[in-house]
């Protein structure tokens, strides 16, 4: 697959440091991406998976801002998904079955009935097929048909950047020859006080008027106004006020686990493959400041509310609310809906999605 044009502008104006790489368990390896600040990214060919993230404090101070395993065999079964490359289905799909063309596809039901984040054997827990290349790292993989209970064979890239700026861009294409549902997504967590604590000072905003409403298995029922809930991100809010609203849907996630709709561009652009900012995330303690920006219509937040007891990094285990996702999607479950022509990938098409995630400081 030849190279997007988001990787081609940022292959023509950036200063690339070379990529090393480092044994990391049988048959595994680590990639390291860094930039002129001595910010390093660090890329497991499992799972495609973002292992780690080493950046400095508004003090200079420099620590991980993303959550993982203490080696590299908790990526062997990654029950959390910790910083997988997600696929080929991100979310959920209720019932864990879908109608394409006329027929009735069944694919893993990993979560209850439904399918979740790839089934039994997702992208996040398949060896890829790393290539170090200029301005960044490529691992490619193949899904076979019927992987998961999914048609077609997919064939997959993704490509990881790292400049100077503290920008981390995925690059995501991908072919099929059937048709076949796709809906590729990062699983990364964070936590921008560099692993320790809570994220409830974290200060959230994210760019959408509307979320995806759920019922008790997490699958969409429709779609709600923001406004006057918890939900509302439009400005800066702190995360853990929020979590203690009294809001149905908070009970229902057990915390924030939901796709936010995301506004459409205002600058008048017409290319759907085209970037926009949709989140931030501010640490007031460390100065940490995250943005993302993707060409996908929606973002899932989704508050750690599982970690409780997931032996991580540190000396302890994490605990409900250490750590966040912001996963650009499309819809859970829309491959089930009435746009579901919109996440199919046929013969002759190419699949693309670009997602930047930009750490700086503010004082």
């Amino acid at each position: 697959m030849t190279p997007s044009r988001h990787e081609d502008a940022a292959l023509a104006g950036a200063i690339h440091y070379p990529i090393t790489s480092t044994p990391a368990g049988p048959g595994c390896t680590h990639y390291t991406l860094r930039n002129a600040h001595d910010a390093r990214v660090v890329i497991s060919d499992r799972g495609a998976t973002l292992v780690s993230w080493l950046a400095p404090d508004r003090y200079g101070r420099v620590a991980d801002i993303m959550l993982g395993y203490p080696d590299a065999g908790g990526y062997e079964r990654n029950p959390v998904f910790f910083g997988g490359l997600i696929g080929r289905w991100g979310n959920r799909i209720a019932g864990a079955r879908f109608m394409l063309d006329g027929l009735d596809y069944r694919v893993d039901h990993n979560e209850g009935e439904n399918h979740l984040h790839g089934g039994d054997t997702g992208f996040h827990l398949a060896m890829w097929q790393a290539r170090v290349e200029s301005g960044g790292l490529r691992l490619t993989h193949t899904s076979p048909e019927g992987d998961a209970g999914f048609p077609g064979t997919l064939q997959v890239a993704v490509f990881y950047s790292f400049d100077d700026n503290g920008c981390l861009s995925i690059d995501y294409t991908a072919t099929s020859d059937a048709p076949t549902p796709i809906n590729l997504t990062s699983h990364g967590y964070f936590n921008l006080n560099g692993g320790t604590g809570d994220i409830y000072d974290h200060i959230l905003s994210i760019d959408a008027d509307h979320y995806l409403a759920i019922d008790a298995q997490a699958i969409p029922t429709g779609i709600a106004d923001v406004a006057s809930s918890a939900f509302d991100f439009r400005q800066p809010a702190p995360i853990g006020p929020r979590l203690t609203w009294p809001d149905p849907q908070l009970a229902l996630g057990n915390g924030f686990d939901h796709c936010f709709c995301l506004n459409p561009l205002r600058t008048g652009a017409t290319s759907e493959h085209v970037l926009r900012e949709a989140a931030t995330v501010f640490d007031p303690g460390s100065g940490r400041r995250l943005t993302v920006a993707t060409t996908e219509p929606g973002l899932q937040f989704y508050s750690g509310n599982y970690l409780a007891g997931i032996q991580g990094r540190g000396q302890t285990p994490y605990r409900k609310h250490d750590g966040f996702c912001l996963e650009a999607q499309a819809y859970p479950d829309q491959i089930n809906g009435p746009h579901a022509e919109d996440v199919i990938l046929r013969p002759g098409q190419i699949y693309r999605q670009t997602t930047t995630y930009t750490l700086g400081i503010q004082n």
